[in-house]
């Protein structure tokens, strides 16, 4: 890490509620993620997505769990667009967890790309979190967006403070958890003093895609952060502990 080496490193923001579904299903020794998303979750060049580094975090947590990872991750996609793909890409996985990355891509907007504005994601949001509510089991997880250069330009920022705020607002009236990236890479940046040239993946010119090494922090505090709910679920709940090895 940069900094001070004494220094306490950044951890993820709790989540609210316990993971009981999730934590269930490693009981059972058998649980299913969905991850959906834009590109954080498809992948961008040549960074490994935070998908595969979570599910390999999550194994070596819970060896004694067959864990899978479903990534439908379609770069440049946002809420609008992906609550039509629930149907097809997460309600017929029935996963245990679905991690649903949102928010960015409303408010950078790329114009080729024809964004949906902020209303129409934040009502995306809302609706696709009522249809997981009513068609899945699934603890339900909202990340939320990227602490980086091209969200934070004078003509965005107040726009991704406010979606950030938003998307809490949204799971706190559902009552599902968010990983709040965009406090926790903030923490890197003040905190830990990392600097945007390490924080955002040097081939991109827009310098909007988080780095291999940021990439890499933020699946290791979605881990953090899910072992925590599933704590939390198994101290609330009468949830089994997991199956002995083989």
């Amino acid at each position: 890490m940069d900094g001070d080496p004494s220094q306490i490193p950044v951890e993820p923001i709790p989540f609210a509620h316990g993971l009981t579904r999730f934590a269930q299903s490693l009981a059972r020794g058998q649980a299913k993620i969905v991850a959906i998303g834009s590109s954080t979750t498809a992948g961008h060049g040549n960074v490994t997505a935070y998908p595969g580094r979570l599910l390999s975090f999550l194994q070596n947590g819970y060896p004694r769990a067959n864990i899978a990872m479903v990534n439908k991750g379609i770069g440049g996609q946002e809420a609008p667009i992906e609550v039509q793909r629930f149907d097809t890409d997460v309600i017929a996985e029935k996963p245990d967890l679905v991690i649903w990355q949102v928010g960015t891509n409303a408010v950078w907007q790329r114009p080729d790309q024809h964004p949906p504005s902020f209303n129409e994601t934040t009502e995306a949001i809302r609706d696709g979190l009522v249809k997981l509510r009513d068609e899945t089991q699934a603890d339900v997880v909202l990340m939320d967006l990227q602490y980086v250069p091209a969200v934070l330009t004078p003509a965005k920022k107040g726009k991704a403070v406010a979606m950030v705020e938003a998307i809490s607002d949204l799971a706190r009236d559902a009552g599902v958890n968010v990983f709040r990236r965009f406090a926790f890479m903030k923490g890197l940046y003040e905190v830990e003093q990392v600097s945007f040239d390490r924080m955002v993946d040097p081939t991109d010119n827009d310098r909007l895609h988080d780095s291999d090494w940021t990439t890499h922090r933020v699946a290791w505090a979605m881990m953090l952060a899910i072992v925590d709910g599933v704590d939390k679920a198994r101290s609330s709940v009468a949830v089994p502990s997991p199956p002995p090895a083989s």
